[in-house]
């Protein structure tokens, strides 16, 4: 079999375009290793969240969101969390709210009934005060600390009483809610907090990943960026809960007409 003839650079320019025209010249160039154009560079694509994050000017609300901090720590890492959900509800036209229980003691329910007819707890502490301002907030969120992979001793009884003597004043406004921890027990205190929401007829917020962040200090929980991104996503998540609710309302969709409650016990 005969070898190919060697031919010059010059001479497969000129049969290219002798023979092919101006289609051939850039495959005979690269057969021959010559650049004739410019390379195209790759296309920058910004990221996702970056897009998301952009503010909008007509997306102000007259809407308020209530983030309750059950840490004893005023500005730990539990408040690092919901700083960064309330600034998100910001961005999207939400006013938030960051209220802090404090450190002194708040009592466990007595189960003693008198709320049942009175409306308030018997207790006249941060509780009363609380429930007396449901009604200016359209979503609420909870943060706790873990402690022994579950809920804060502050925020445990406070929620109890609440939610039992004006669970019926949170039906149909959004809730979540958020937990930070050091290293483990984050899921089990997440699912405690979440179970005062689906017993009072509250859609729950969701976001990209379970709601908790992890640091000893709130410097470590913000190096936690994908916590940090959880927590951002869940305000945007709230705020768009918040108005599309309020675009039902305004087209007629009321909340639902619920049956009277109907109480079984196992043993009769």
């Amino acid at each position: 079999m005969s070898q190919p003839k060697k031919i010059s650079r010059r001479d497969a320019i000129k049969c290219a375009i002798k023979y092919a025209g101006v289609s051939a010249i850039g495959a005979a160039a690269t057969y021959i290793g010559i650049k004739l154009w410019p390379e195209q560079k790759t296309l920058s694509i910004a990221p996702l969240q970056k897009n998301r994050q952009a503010a909008n000017p007509q997306n102000k609300t007259n809407m308020k969101v209530l983030l309750v901090n059950g840490s004893p720590h005023k500005k730990g890492c539990t408040y690092t969390a919901l700083s960064e959900v309330a600034a998100a509800l910001e961005k999207d036209g939400v006013t938030a709210e960051i209220l802090w229980l404090g450190i002194d003691s708040v009592a466990g329910c007595r189960g003693c009934g008198t709320c049942r007819s009175t409306g308030r707890c018997i207790l006249n502490d941060s509780v009363n005060a609380t429930a007396e301002k449901v009604a200016e907030f359209d979503g609420f969120v909870f943060g706790s600390p873990v402690h022994y992979a579950a809920a804060s001793g502050f925020i445990t009884p406070f929620l109890d009483r609440l939610f039992y003597s004006a669970g019926k004043h949170f039906a149909g406004k959004p809730g979540a809610a958020v937990v930070s921890c050091r290293r483990a027990g984050s899921t089990a205190a997440l699912e405690q907090l979440n179970k005062y929401f689906t017993i009072s007829n509250m859609p729950v917020a969701p976001s990209q990943y379970w709601n908790m962040v992890h640091g000893n200090t709130p410097d470590e929980a913000r190096k936690d960026l994908e916590g940090m991104q959880t927590m951002r996503t869940l305000g945007q998540n709230m705020a768009w809960l918040l108005k599309c609710i309020a675009a039902g309302k305004a087209a007629g969709v009321g909340l639902p007409a619920y049956e009277a409650r109907v109480a079984t016990n196992f043993i009769r």
